[in-house]
Order: C-alpha cells, then structure tokens, then sequence
C-alpha cells in the first residue's frame, strides 16, 4: 500500500514538474529586467520562479491537500527538520542564473518526505529535457530507464563537478586552495550552476562526485534520493551521513568518496 501511494506521488510529482518545465523552458533567456530581482548579487529570483512554484503547489495538492510544504519562494521557505508526515521539498527553478540568461541546466526539482525520510524525487533538467525519477528503494530512472553511479574507481579518472560559493567569500582562499589540489590530481572539475542537475548526473553515472557547501533542503531534496537509490554515497564534507540539512554535501559513486573527503577536509567546518 506504501508503495502505491508513492507511486502515486511520483506521478503526480513527474506531472508538476512537466508543467513547471514548460512554463520555464518557454521563457529562459528572454526575461526583462523588471521581472527579475536580486536577494544579493549572486542570488536571483524571478517571476517565473514564484509562478513555477504557485503551479507545482496547485498540483501536488491534488495528490495530499494536507501534506506541508517547503519550498524556496516567499512564504514556504521556513522549515524545521524532522516534520511529521508528508512533506513536499520544491525548488522551481535550480539555476535561476543560468536560467535568466538561457544557459543550461537549470532544473526543477521536487522531492517528497514521509517522517523526515526521502522516499520520492524527481529532477527535471529543463533545457535537454531529461527526467530523473527514484521512489525509495525502487532504484532511479532516467527517462524512464533505469541508470546507476559509475564504476571508475580512480580518482586520477574521476570527473567532478562543485559549486562556487556565492552566499560568504571569506573561505574563498581555503575554497581556491581545496579546489586547485582537486583539479591537480583528478581528470576535471565543472561547475554547471544547478545542484539538482549535478546530483542528477552522478546518479545517472556522468560524473563520479558533487560537493558544495551553502545549499539548503529544496537544492538536495529530489538529488540526494536519486543518487542513493542509484547505489552512489552521500555524506557530509566530515563524512558523516548526508541529511539535506546539513548545508553541504559530498555524493559520490562510492568507490571515490573517502579519497574526495580526503581533498574537502579543510572545508567540513563551513556550512553557508
């Protein structure tokens, strides 16, 4: 019964998604100036951010009227760990940087908790329109197809992919100094601008690992579900277990993790 009610949620989830992406798909790029707003220089909000999630609201209330919400816009932006019962965690637009200037990815990213534990998620890469799916313990999707973290095992062959700190820069030498010992010994570092699509990509196996410190719970809600049901390692930069409240993560395909936790150590402390 559990399991059909969150197969339930997961179509109901994929469906506000889809609606949402095509809202943003049809105006990325071609915002004006009045339709954007700074919360600081590096931190957009949009009007379409604020429709995308009215939409996805409207939507997901017709699967549960009395699950709550946490989301990243206006007045669903508070939370408390640990909420009772079902919880659906939204961002609507994942990258609204690279959104208003029509740069991919920016995603949409819905995921679903029951008691505080993750059993749906869904990312929704916009601009290639690729749909990563996980319901807890039934593995992850991409496309409907199922995928998995990949098999390298030398961090020498190892892709990663991080985030810039936007939020505070007086780490920002420590950051440099972890990052360019990263980039010396691994095969390369990106970084796209979207967290969701990042954890997205290690569950389907493109990049061997994502760290980021200064994120909140609807950047890692859906990702965090994708990656561990794709057999990838979640954690903190300290090591320990991964709760999409920590304000940083390290996910991994598993066979890399304690060495990358080796390079981010210097960082385990800082959290914004």
């Amino acid at each position: 019964m559990t399991l059909n009610r969150h197969t339930q949620a997961l179509d109901i989830a994929i469906q506000a998604a889809e609606a949402a992406g095509q809202l943003i798909r049809d105006k990325a790029g071609q915002l004006n100036a009045s339709a954007i707003r700074e919360k600081n220089t590096h931190d957009l909000v949009t009007e379409v951010d604020e429709a995308a999630q009215a939409l996805i609201i409207d939507i997901l209330d017709t699967w549960q009227e009395d699950a709550s919400i946490l989301a990243e816009e206006g007045d669903y932006s508070t939370w408390v760990e640990g909420a009772k019962g079902y919880r659906w965690i939204i961002d609507p637009v994942d990258g609204t940087t690279n959104f208003t200037h029509g740069f991919p990815p920016y995603s949409v990213s819905i995921g679903l908790e029951y008691n505080g534990e993750l059993v749906v998620g869904v990312v929704l890469e916009v601009a290639r329109w690729e749909l990563f799916t996980a319901i807890k313990g039934q593995g992850t999707r991409l496309n409907g197809v199922r995928c998995s973290v990949s098999n390298t095992t030398a961090f020498s062959e190892s892709l990663f992919v991080t985030g810039f700190p936007y939020k505070e820069f007086i780490y920002i030498d420590t950051f440099l100094e972890m990052l360019g010992s990263i980039m010396k010994d691994a095969r390369g570092v990106r970084r796209t601008g979207s967290a969701a699509a990042d954890l997205a990509y290690v569950a389907c196996g493109r990049l061997e690992g994502f760290f980021e410190t200064g994120l909140n719970p609807w950047d890692l809600a859906a990702g965090v579900l994708l990656v561990n049901e794709a057999g990838g390692k979640m954690t903190n930069y300290a090591g320990e277990v991964n709760r999409i409240y920590d304000g940083q993560v390290v996910a991994t395909n598993g066979r890399v993790h304690e060495t990358l936790l080796d390079y981010v150590a210097a960082m385990k402390a800082v959290r914004i």
